[in-house]
């Protein structure tokens, strides 16, 4: 009896394969649900193409062009395909600096193609994984954070406008741009579908940054599932890491004891944010993107809490005792928990 062979991931496009009128260069990265290219259009212009592609449902050999789908696959495909286009028409309704460019999107090989400006730059994880290994006191300054966040925050303000969520912010799908502009990529309609209405399909949330109703099929999301992973990328920044997941911290919830640590370092003020962002109830957290700007604007006197020496060595201690319970458990990082290695 022969064992089952590895699940093999569906090839790429070939270079110089055209599509909708762009040439495929080469292929920039693949995920679960799809692979983006750098292209050309018929200009020349260098322009970004995601392809529906995911691979959970779909397969395809190198050199082919159309995804091949099981018969009882199928139903779901077509429907996580029917968000994907959906997607790329409600964004392409958006301009907003802080919004990938949706520039086209079309049906072709039996799946849909979204078109996008081609960003220069680096993710805001990959800024973070460079700035912690600096073992500075502070990842990254508060000035920082204030300003990265506000932008992100105008963008996705104008995303919950068009009556859309992004359900998969996080360090990788924040990109810093060479003219040094903060752009959210990669929005996860499409993969919620599947996952509400698929039982085989792998989770489709990013552990640490997924609010804890991303993982129950009978609750509702709304702006504030985006709103609680803005605080999980703002805890990020702070801490170098991702925050705990969601289903550990309804069990026993150190989040407040882990942000205590930073207390001193960053203010007051910011830490509570983070801690209001990312409540476990969906009521305790801001409502709106427009609640959660003007507290991240306020320009008042910022209040800082000096921590003990006695405090600091209790907290020390808390860690180690933690650490000797689970001696075997790796240290988590931004790296693993969103799939990317730095480079």
């Amino acid at each position: 009896m022969s064992t089952p062979s590895p699940k093999v991931k569906p090839a790429a496009l070939p270079e110089n394969t055209m599509i909708g009128g762009y040439r495929i260069v080469r292929k920039l990265a693949a995920g679960g649900f799809g692979v983006v290219y750098l292209a050309l259009d018929r200009e020349g212009q260098q322009v970004a193409i995601k392809e529906y592609l995911p691979a959970s449902l779909a397969t395809r050999s190198p050199g082919e062009l159309q995804p091949q789908v099981a018969t009882e696959k199928l139903s779901l495909y077509r429907l996580g395909l029917k968000s994907f286009f959906e997607e790329g028409r409600a964004l392409a309704q958006i301009a907003h600096s802080s919004v990938v460019t949706v520039l086209n999107f079309f049906r072709e090989n039996e799946t849909v193609y979204m078109v996008m400006n081609y960003l220069e730059g680096a993710s805001l994880q990959e800024f973070i994984i460079t700035a912690r290994s600096l073992k500075q006191e502070k990842v990254f300054r508060e000035s920082t954070i204030r300003s990265l966040f506000d932008e992100v925050l105008r963008g996705l303000r104008v995303v919950h406008q068009h009556r859309m969520l992004h359900l998969d912010i996080k360090p990788a799908n924040v990109f810093i741009t060479d003219d040094n502009r903060s752009v959210m990529i990669d929005f996860g309609a499409a993969r919620e579908v599947l996952s509400k209405e698929g039982n085989f399909v792998r989770p489709m949330y990013t552990p640490g940054f997924a609010a804890p109703e991303m993982y129950r099929r009978d609750s509702a999301l709304g702006p504030w599932t985006d709103i609680y992973a803005i605080g999980a990328c703002m805890y990020a920044c702070m801490h170098g890491y991702p925050p705990p997941e969601a289903p550990q911290r309804q069990s026993k919830d150190k989040l407040t004891s882990s942000l205590q640590k930073l207390r001193g370092v960053y203010s007051d003020n910011l830490i509570e944010l983070v801690e209001w962002c990312m409540a476990l109830g969906p009521l305790e957290r801001p409502q709106s993107v427009f609640t959660l700007q003007k507290e991240l604007s306020r320009e008042g006197e910022r209040r800082y809490t000096r921590l003990s020496m006695a405090e600091k060595m209790r907290m020390q201690l808390d860690s180690f005792v933690s650490d000797v319970k689970k001696p075997n458990s790796p240290k988590p990082s931004i790296a693993s928990a969103t799939g990317m290695r730095p480079k």
